[in-house]
C-alpha cells in the first residue's frame, strides 16, 4: 500500500487524544490517524489484517502449551512453549506476515535456544524427516533449516476468500500440529521408527481434515 505525505489542519485537542492513543498502543501519529480512517472508512489495512490474523491465532493458542513473548515488531507474532527434554528446553515459534501477499501469507520460524548439541541434533533430524513428509504428500515445501532453527514460508491451501480470522485459526493449526509432532518425536526418540510412523500420522490426519496452510 503506497504512502504519501498530506497536510491538514487539526485541532490541537484531537491531536493531543491521537497522541495519547498512539502513545498507549506504541504506534506514530501518523500510523494512529491512518488507523483511524480506516476504521472509520471500514477499509481494512495490511496492519490491520495482520492484527486480526494474530489475534485469531493468540486466541486458539494461548492458555494451552503456549505462553506469549514480547512482540518486535507489528508483522511478527511469537510465542514459545516447552519440551519435555533434558531441562525443559524453550522452543519459539514466531509468525511473521508479509503486507501484501496471497496465497503465500508469510513464514513460519522454529527454533530452540540450547548448547545441548545432541538436542540441536535433534531438532535437525526431526525437521529433515517434517520436511520430507510434507514434500511426499504435498509437494515441494519452501523452507530451510540450521543450527536447531527452521524456517518455513506459509502458503494457503488454496486461493479462497477466507476471513483474517480463519487465517489466523489456520496458522494456528499448523503450528498446533507441528508442535504435537515435535513433542511426539522426542517422546519417541528412542525408537526411531515408530517416531517417524507417529509424526507422519499426525500430518496424514491434518491434510485429510482440510487444514487450510500448505
Amino acid at each position: 500500500m503506497n504512502k504519501s505525505v498530506y497536510s491538514l489542519v487539526l485541532a490541537d485537542e484531537i491531536v493531543q487524544e491521537i497522541d495519547r492513543l498512539a502513545y498507549e498502543t506504541g504506534a506514530s501519529r501518523s500510523a494512529m490517524i491512518n488507523q483511524i480512517l480506516a476504521d472509520y472508512l471500514r477499509f481494512t489495512t495490511p496492519e490491520k489484517r495482520m492484527r486480526e490474523v494474530f489475534s485469531a491465532i493468540e486466541q486458539m493458542l494461548l492458555g494451552s502449551a503456549f505462553e506469549p513473548q514480547l512482540q518486535p515488531s507489528e508483522s511478527m507474532f511469537s510465542l514459545r512453549t516447552a519440551l519435555d527434554y533434558k531441562y525443559n528446553p524453550s522452543v519459539r515459534y514466531s509468525v511473521e506476515l508479509y503486507k501484501n501477499a496471497r496465497p503465500l501469507l508469510g513464514e513460519l520460524r522454529v527454533s530452540v535456544r540450547s548448547q545441548n548439541s545432541a538436542l540441536v541434533l535433534a531438532m535437525l533430524q526431526f525437521f529433515k524427516l517434517w520436511t520430507r513428509i510434507e514434500t511426499s504428500y504435498i509437494g515441494r515445501v519452501e523452507c530451510a533449516m540450521e543450527d536447531g532453527r527452521y524456517l518455513r514460508k506459509l502458503r494457503l491451501s488454496d486461493e479462497s476468500k477466507l476471513t483474517n480470522e480463519q487465517i489466523g485459526e489456520g496458522i494456528a493449526a499448523y503450528i498446533n500440529l507441528l508442535d504435537a509432532a515435535l513433542k511426539q518425536y522426542f517422546e519417541c526418540i528412542h525408537e526411531p521408527t515408530l517416531a517417524v510412523t507417529s509424526v507422519e500420522k499426525r500430518y496424514v490426519n491434518y491434510i485429510r481434515s482440510g487444514g487450510i496452510i500448505l
